[in-house]
Order: structure tokens, then C-alpha cells, then sequence
């Protein structure tokens, strides 16, 4: 078992108190690590540590190429390290050791692509009508606390770190309790690429004992935050009463909309994709899976018939599809709604732990069909390998049903009709849209939902702007007095 240490003002630290805690490999249920508890006064130290770095240090003279080459030196050991990394994040989050190599190449190019737009922030010349110079310069927000979930743990940490790097931001960084140790990994690279003391503080500990007091903190300037809808709205609460600037990236419930017309077997594989992938811990899976009824029984059919033989396994096995669920508390949220989904809807396949896997918290992948849209099943996040499939008639009720839900982060339409594909495009209110394909994700694009899936956006420019602030600037281009005395 390795024991962590958190990383505070360049140093590695154990929490003021003392206390520690145990992380878990999900497929053996065994304790892996462990890692120090973080409280208050750690928040405190931490955030003292990038005020003071951001105020007073020399981060503040960094120029935005230099910011911007400490980026691409972090890339590139990201790209050094990335075997090591993905097996950590594999046994520690239980996604298969392929798509953990996936993340590791994606976090990568999420600091490759941060380090060259760090030189790319611009003002603006505003014409007036006097005769004076205004301008519009953008500055660094201040300090960042950024909390990240447990389902792509690296990955979410470098959507998050690189653009407020970008921006000249500093950062308490405050990775999920359940998949805190490649972030830990990482911050003990943060000197060797040239990043000074206090910019970068990575603590760990749980929701009410760090992340709600660095929420809340009188020096922390913005709050970004991943995860549940529900802790969402505490945050936004939280961070009034000191009006700090907050995004949020929450769940989604997201349509995946198949049409008669559709080319099948790209349609079968979209749907189980959408869905399954991570395990279904993906806020943007496409658990509610809308079809056109006259492909309805035959797509339901080929859908159960493939999700059947989707391999489940030990994570570290390549020929693994899809691992344990990140923790028995998730577990047991997944099976809860997979009991409530029997008294909803028809159970197609899977719905149990497979008998083949004793230890781990493996669920088979899940599809119900003949489901309505006010089924909870329906309209709840699980965030697990559940899928409910709705038929539906025509055009129209398709968009219906697919906005017909409190989330709006992600949707996907399939169709050979490109007229039919843009108007349900248009239609559907969603943050990110997919046609012919669902879950593809590019750091140039931006990242963020409608309604309750949050607010702000990550990624692409639009993610180092939620790090910008704008001043503006008057220059008196007269010499004579005002005169107005």
C-alpha cells in the first residue's frame, strides 16, 4: 500500500491533522493507498499558498510564453509517464486499461493545446468619441478552487488546470475522494516543469470537510466545479456570499435519437457506446435511447442480443470492455435503480452482478425497453450501465420526449436525412449534439450544458475565458484641464 502525501506550496504535506484515509482498487475491493484528510485548515494553507503566489510571487511576472511552455513541458511528461498513469488510474477509478491510455493521451493534448492559446488572449481597441485611447485588457481571474469528479480523474483535473494556467490564475485543486491518485502523481512533477511555488496545490479529502470550505473561502475568486446536479446547487449557494464566480458542469440525462432511416449497424454500436462506455460513469452517456417504431422490436433485439457479450473484467486486461463501478456506494446506487427499473419497464438484459466476478463492484450493462419518459429511470442521472430505450412515432415526438427532462448536456441524432438530422439539431436543447456518433470530445470544442446541467463552458477558448477577467482602460489623450471647475 503507498501512502501520498498532498502537495501544498510547492511541498509534499500531511494533513495539519494528521488523519488519512483509504483508496480502493474496485475490482478487488482491496485498499490500494492512502492518502491524507484534508480539512479547513488545510483549505486554509493551500489557499493562503496561491493567494500569496498569485499577489505576491513571481507568477505574476510570467509571461503568458513562458506560462505557455510550462504547459508543453507538462504534455510532454504527461506523454512520458502515460503507461505508469493509466495503470494507476485503471486500478484505481476500475475503467479498462485501454480507455485509461485514451485519457492519458487527451490530458496531454489538453495542456499541448492550452500551452499555445495562452499566447492568444487578446484585448480590444473600443472606437469612442473623444480624444482618448479605451482599451479592453483581460487578466487572470485570480485564485481557482477546482473540484473534480471520480469518473475521468486526470482528465477532468487537466480541463480545469490548463486553461487557468493559460490565464496566469493560481489553483487549489481538489480531486474526488474515490480517484485521488494520479492527480497526487502528477503534482509532484509540478517544479521539474517550471511551475513556481503555490501555483498549482493539490489537496485531498471529502465533499463537507475540504470542498465546501475552500467553496466557500473569503480568497478564493472562482469556483469550477464537475459532478451531480444536487451538490451543483449547494456550490452556487455557497459561493453567494462571497460572489465568486462559479462554473458548473453537471449531469445530464441524454437522448440518443435513432430513426427508421438510420444505417443499422452503425446505430447498434452508437447505442451501446453512448451508454456503456466508462461503465456508464460518463456524464454525457446516452442512457435514454429514443427509437422509431418501425426499427423498434429489431433494434431492441439486436441491442440486448450484442450488450450480452460486452466483456467485463479485470481492468488491467486488454481484452476488457468494460470494469467495476468506481465504489460500493456507487454500486449500490446503480442496483437501487435497476430494482426500481424492473417495476418501471420490461428488463431486456443484464440488471445483476455477474456470476463469473466474485469480488468488485460489477454491474452486467443494463437495457430496459417499452420505458415512458416520466419513468424515473428515465429522467434520474445513474451514472452506471443502464440504458432506457423509448419508442417513439414521428419526428416531433422525438424531440419532445428528448426535451422533456431537466438535464441538457449532450444529445445525438442518427440519420442518413441531412434535413431531418439539422432540424432535430436546432430542436434539441442540448449543450453538445452529436449526428451519426455520440461521445467524441475535442479540446478545441467547447464543453458545458443547458438547464440543469450547469453553466459556463469548458474547453477550446470558451475554457480559458471562465478564467478571464476584462478591465477596461481610459487613456486622456488632452493635456488641457477638464475645465469643469
Amino acid at each position: 500500500m503507498k501512502r501520498y502525501r498532498m502537495h501544498v506550496n510547492g511541498e509534499p504535506v500531511d494533513s495539519c491533522s494528521g488523519r488519512a484515509f483509504p483508496v480502493y482498487d474496485p475490482s478487488t475491493e482491496e485498499v490500494i493507498a492512502e492518502v491524507p484528510q484534508a480539512d479547513a485548515a488545510d483549505v486554509d494553507r493551500a489557499v493562503a499558498a496561491a493567494r500569496t503566489a498569485f499577489d505576491c510571487g513571481p507568477w505574476r511576472q510570467t509571461t503568458a510564453q513562458e506560462r505557455g511552455r510550462i504547459l508543453l513541458r507538462l504534455a510532454e511528461r504527461v506523454r512520458q509517464e502515460s503507461a505508469n498513469l493509466a495503470e494507476i488510474e485503471s486500478r484505481n477509478s476500475g475503467k479498462p486499461i485501454v480507455e485509461a491510455e485514451f485519457d492519458m493521451a487527451d490530458v496531454a493534448t489538453c495542456f499541448e493545446y492550452y500551452g499555445g492559446l495562452a499566447t492568444k488572449v487578446l484585448g480590444h481597441v473600443n472606437p469612442v468619441p473623444d480624444n482618448a485611447l479605451s482599451l479592453s485588457i483581460r487578466e487572470p481571474m485570480g485564485v481557482a478552487g477546482q473540484i473534480i469528479p471520480w469518473n475521468y480523474p486526470l482528465l477532468m483535473a487537466a480541463w480545469k488546470l490548463a486553461p487557468a494556467i493559460a490565464a496566469g490564475c493560481t489553483c487549489v485543486l481538489k480531486p474526488a475522494e474515490q480517484t485521488p491518485l494520479t492527480a497526487l502523481e502528477f503534482a509532484n512533477w509540478l517544479a521539474d516543469v517550471g511551475l513556481p511555488p503555490g501555483v498549482v496545490n493539490v489537496i485531498t479529502g471529502f465533499g463537507e470537510e475540504t470542498g465546501a470550505p475552500l467553496v466557500r473561502h473569503a480568497d478564493v475568486d472562482k469556483v469550477a466545479f464537475t459532478g451531480s446536479a444536487s451538490v451543483g446547487k449547494q456550490i452556487v449557494k455557497m459561493a453567494a456570499d462571497t460572489v465568486k464566480r462559479v462554473t458548473l458542469e453537471l449531469g445530464g440525462k441524454s437522448p440518443n435519437i435513432f430513426f427508421a432511416g438510420a444505417d443499422f449497424e452503425a446505430a447498434i454500436d452508437g447505442a451501446l457506446f453512448g451508454v456503456f462506455i466508462n461503465q456508464g460513469e460518463v456524464c454525457s452517456a446516452g442512457s435514454r435511447i429514443l427509437v422509431e417504431r418501425p426499427i423498434y422490436s429489431k433494434f431492441v433485439e439486436a441491442m440486448t442480443e450484442k450488450a450480452k457479450h460486452i466483456r467485463l473484467g479485470p481492468p488491467l486486461e486488454r481484452e476488457t470492455k468494460m470494469g467495476p463501478l468506481v465504489s460500493q456506494e456507487q454500486y449500490d446506487r446503480v442496483n437501487s435503480y435497476v430494482e426500481l427499473g424492473k417495476k418501471e419497464a420490461k428488463l431486456v438484459a443484464g440488471g445483476k452482478r455477474p456470476g463469473s466476478l466474485k469480488r468488485g463492484f460489477y454491474m452486467e450493462p443494463t437495457v430496459f425497453c417499452d420505458v415512458p419518459n416520466s419513468a424515473r429511470i428515465a429522467q434520474e442521472e445513474i451514472f452506471g450501465p443502464v440504458a432506457a430505450v423509448i419508442p417513439f412515432s414521428d419526428e416531433a415526438e422525438a424531440i419532445r420526449i428528448a426535451n422533456e427532462t431537466r438535464y441538457g448536456l449532450a444529445a445525438a441524432v442518427w440519420s442518413r436525412d441531412i434535413f431531418r438530422a439539422f432540424r432535430v439539431v436546432k430542436a434539441l436543447r442540448a449543450g453538445v449534439v452529436w449526428v451519426n456518433h455520440m461521445q467524441p470530445t475535442y479540446v478545441e470544442a467547447p464543453w458545458g450544458g443547458y438547464k440543469q446541467s450547469g453553466f459556463g463552458r469548458e474547453l477550446g477558448p470558451w475554457g480559458i475565458e471562465e478564467y478571464l477577467e476584462t478591465k477596461q482602460v481610459h487613456i486622456n489623450l488632452n493635456e488641457q484641464p477638464i475645465g469643469w471647475y
